[in-house]
């Protein structure tokens, strides 16, 4: 959630930061605000609402008051307070010589604010954020050292945080800590740039520094510095970033999300790609032994939203290849319930952003516990891969709307591959079974090629279908999932109410739900592979067929038997049972991007979401 970026250098510091903010919007957020260093003050202006509406301010203040070459920038999304214009970021010491954004939570805010109100500051928000900016201004008022006040007050601070601040009477140094949430160094010539994205600085600079763990960052024109919080040096990892500024354009479609859709062959093959030599399947980072994962006895993936729904599918693949007992836990409820877990155990921790707060917590308390901690992710050294024994990344590249698609598929071909790794580790498959799986696997981008070139019926339905109240989904086995997939995308995207069952749970419940002209997707298994799932699919659909409902249903090629069961017939490629999620959820996806473009929804960013949940 939230976007930071920060600029010293040559150039007007305004426009950097607002295009560095305007390619962070799709991390979600609810008001803007910039500070910019000029003439030996702050410029600062903040706004609830899209970035369209600060930008609407400064036309109107006249953008001549933030003329500085040094600034930041800051899109919030809510925690503490309503999204108000007082609310909005950056927020000042009593003086307005100090200004200060932030990201994550401040946990014992209330006691800070109180010792602050105690010691006569009044407070102008409903932030936990502003309670640092006072602290950090009282530190410089002591030391006059912006760098020095900073690591001091982050020593305070309790919780997961990003910290920018930047003072007047200093307008060449902007100064940054992180604890527990994403924070990148971008290095120019003359010029640097901190944020919480490479995608803010990329069209300056595709040279960047991945920031530790409790680190402070001052970065100059001409160089910068990183410390620990105790002010000894510290050891930052330099990279570079493999995709350009082309990679988060919308490439000509309307929203980025289609784009994304669009891009999933090229995500699923960029996954697989490098994952199997010499009859192997390899890990990107393992500080885990091969007996290690021969030893484990028990596999607990832990995830959030789509990132579960991933999750629930590898327990199908990791079950029958591994003959492991595989638990799918939502990672906010994981460390919760006291899990059993030992050093045995192997927690499989799911993550597009690698930042999540809820995952982040759940492999700490296993790794407390001893367990062994598999990450699969999507952004390179991350805080979760940095935690983990192994790291397996997802290479599906930037992904700029809101809700999964390219990331998720990826993250289901990931999940398989870590199912064959343990199942080549374990010796429950033969060298040449995991070949075979992987071949498999290596056909699917073109399948799913296939499923693209496809989706206009897919579409048509959807704007048929726009005004209705509510849709079902359907599924066994890997269907179960695919159901869940597809019932969350419609929530996210369109804000309608859906819902996706284990179709044999039907008779159980939910069938009180089927009345005239509801619209209910089946994703149907193969005739072939899964023949009794089949067949009692096809009973589920009778059911609810005569009780009115409107029949989608998605069904492997050829498949005759179906066809009299369906009012509308979505054919899919025929892959291997297992693999029938990264092909089936293609036109869920598709179908819920044009129900919402239908109602008039920005696509690309649903309301109340956020990209990245860096708090619980």
């Amino acid at each position: 959630m939230c976007g930071i970026v920060g600029y010293v250098g040559h150039r007007p510091a305004l426009d950097v930061v607002i295009g560095g903010l305007r390619r962070l919007e799709y991390r979600g957020y609810d008001s803007a605000g910039v500070a910019i260093a000029n003439g030996g003050r702050l410029a600062v202006e903040r706004k609830a609402g899209r970035l369209a509406n600060l930008e609407a301010q400064l036309d109107m203040v006249g953008r001549d008051e933030f003329a500085g070459t040094s600034g930041m920038g800051h899109t919030r999304w809510a925690t503490h307070g309503p999204p108000v214009d007082r609310n909005s970021h950056p927020h000042r010491d009593g003086t307005g010589q100090l200004a200060v954004v932030h990201n994550g939570i401040i946990e014992n805010f209330a006691a800070l604010r109180g010792e602050l109100e105690a010691a006569g500051v009044e407070m102008s928000s409903d932030t936990d954020t502003e309670t640092a900016a006072h602290l950090i201004a009282r530190e410089y008022a002591e030391s006059g050292d912006l760098p020095a006040s900073v690591r001091a007050v982050a020593r305070r601070l309790e919780g997961a945080f990003t910290l920018v601040a930047t003072h007047a009477a200093e307008p060449d140094v902007i100064v940054a800590a992180r604890r527990s949430s994403p924070l990148v160094v971008g290095v120019g010539s003359g010029e640097h740039f901190v944020a919480s994205d490479v995608a803010a600085f990329i069209e300056h600079t595709r040279e960047a520094v991945e920031l530790g763990q409790d680190q402070v960052v001052c970065i100059a024109r001409d160089g910068y510095q990183v410390t620990d919080f105790h002010g000894e040096p510290a050891e930052a990892k330099p990279f570079t970033v493999n995709w350009d500024l082309s990679a988060a354009e919308k490439g000509g479609h309307e929203y980025f999300m289609l784009k994304e859709i669009e891009e999933q062959p090229d995500a699923l093959a960029n996954t697989l790609r490098g994952h199997f030599a010499d009859g192997r399947v390899l890990l990107d980072e393992q500080r885990i032994s091969e007996q290690d994962l021969r030893d484990v006895d028990k596999v607990f993936v832990v995830a959030c939203g789509s990132a579960y729904h991933s999750g629930l599918v590898a327990k199908y693949a990791i079950e029958h290849w591994c003959r492991l007992p595989v638990e799918v836990e939502l990672a906010s409820e994981f460390r919760y319930r006291d899990p059993v877990l030992d050093r045995d155990t192997l927690v499989v921790a799911v993550s597009q952003s690698g930042e999540t707060a809820d995952t982040l917590e759940a492999i700490r308390h296993a790794r407390a516990q001893k367990a062994r901690v598999l990450a699969v992710c999507n952004t390179n050294g991350a805080q979760i891969p940095r935690e983990s024994d192994a790291v397996l990344y997802t290479h599906a590249g930037p992904e700029i709307g809101v809700a999964s698609t390219k990331a998720f598929l990826a993250q289901i071909a990931a999940n398989y591959l870590v199912g064959l790794a343990l199942a080549q580790a374990r010796g429950t498959k033969y060298p040449d079974e995991v070949a075979r799986e992987f071949e498999e696997l290596e056909a699917i981008p073109d399948a799913v090629r296939r499923v693209l070139s496809t989706v206009a019926q897919m579409r048509a339905l959807a704007r048929q279908l726009a005004d209705a109240k509510a849709v079902l989904f359907l599924g066994r086995h890997v269907g179960y999932p695919v159901a869940l997939e597809g019932a969350l995308k419609l929530k996210e995207l369109a804000y309608m109410h859906a819902e996706g069952f284990a179709a044999g749970e039907l008779k159980h419940g939910p069938i009180a739900l089927i009345e005239e002209g509801l619209p209910v997707v089946v994703v149907m298994p193969s005739p072939k592979g899964r023949a009794v799932l089949h067949a009692k699919l096809l009973s589920n659909i009778s059911e609810i067929q005569a009780r009115g409902a409107r029949t989608i249903v998605l069904a492997e090629e050829g498949d005759e038997t179906v066809r009299p069961f369906a009012d509308d017939l979505i054919e899919l490629p025929t892959v291997s049972t297992l693999l029938q999620p990264l092909v089936a959820t293609v036109p869920l996806q598709v179908f819920s991007a044009e129900i919402a473009r239908s109602r008039g929804y920005d696509v690309d960013k649903p309301r109340n979401l956020a990209k990245s949940v860096t708090v619980e």
